[in-house]
């Protein structure tokens, strides 16, 4: 199986955690964590891991760690 390669908007410091599918296939993340420390790439990645129901250490940020937006790659 090959990895997916998935477009991401994060939002953070939302007044609740949320995923919304836009249609172009890429996904907007809302986090509560604000972009500090690290914290919110951290959140992301528990967000995600478990939308997709597969363990955190899959979930790879290939790039963007310090913007908006970023790729993220999850391994099978």
């Amino acid at each position: 199986m090959s990895n997916k390669i998935i477009k991401i908007r994060v939002i953070p410091r939302a007044k609740r955690p949320e995923i919304v599918e836009l249609d172009d296939g890429s996904l907007k993340v809302k986090l509560k964590s604000p972009p500090l420390d690290n914290r919110a790439n951290q959140e992301l990645i528990e967000t995600l891991s478990k939308y997709f129901d597969v363990p955190k250490s899959k979930i790879i940020i290939a790039s963007g760690k310090k913007s908006r937006n970023k790729i993220v790659e999850i391994k099978k």
